[in-house]
């Protein structure tokens, strides 16, 4: 991440792999979908702001009554939030504890962050398993939202359970690349 917006060129996750291996040629592939993700959740970002300020100003200039804009908004954020989840974690943009981090030796790091790492893949693995029930329940079920306007709840638990399971496999791609990187040396 840059400091006045996002970096679509930085990747941690790049440098630890050799370039040759499965892994990294499997880093490149996530690399390029982390890119067309975010993207696309920067214009959905757009668009859930569009959406919102429509509804502000059909509200205030014209009475209109909008039953449709806090959800398509809602379901776009949740879309964007989640599918962006696995390029922020390959520059390791998620809240990390790094306190310990001038305490330890880079031994002592590099064992801190394999433990950190698989501690966060299973409970990404058990998030992601969760949200494809709920999304399962919510094809099978025929669930919409209990608005006027009731959308399936398929689509935001999709988008939930996709980058989720995104999200996972960046992370396994990182503790990959790092037991890949340890075999190198």
């Amino acid at each position: 991440m840059s400091a006045h917006g996002v970096d679509l060129g930085h990747s941690v996750v790049m440098t630890a792999a050799r370039p040759g291996s499965t892994v990294g040629r499997i880093n490149r592939a996530m690399i390029l979908l982390n890119r067309t993700i975010v993207v696309l959740c920067s214009a959905a970002l757009i668009v859930a702001s569009t959406i919102l300020s429509y509804s502000v100003a059909a509200r205030y200039f014209f009475n209109a009554a909008t039953y449709w804009q806090d959800e398509a908004a809602v379901f776009l954020l949740v879309g964007a939030t989640f599918l962006s989840t696995a390029f922020v974690q390959a520059g390791r943009g998620h809240i990390g504890i790094e306190a310990l981090t001038g305490y330890l030796s880079k031994r002592g790091n590099a064992i801190r962050m394999l433990v950190v790492d698989t501690a966060s893949l299973l409970f990404c693995c058990f998030f992601a398993w969760k949200s494809w029930t709920l999304f399962h329940e919510a094809w099978v079920d025929g669930q919409v939202s209990g608005s006027t306007w009731a959308p399936p709840l398929w689509i935001p638990y999709s988008m939930m359970s996709l980058g989720m399971t995104l999200m996972t496999v960046q992370i396994a791609l990182q503790l990959a690349s790092r037991v890949d990187g340890w075999r190198s040396k």
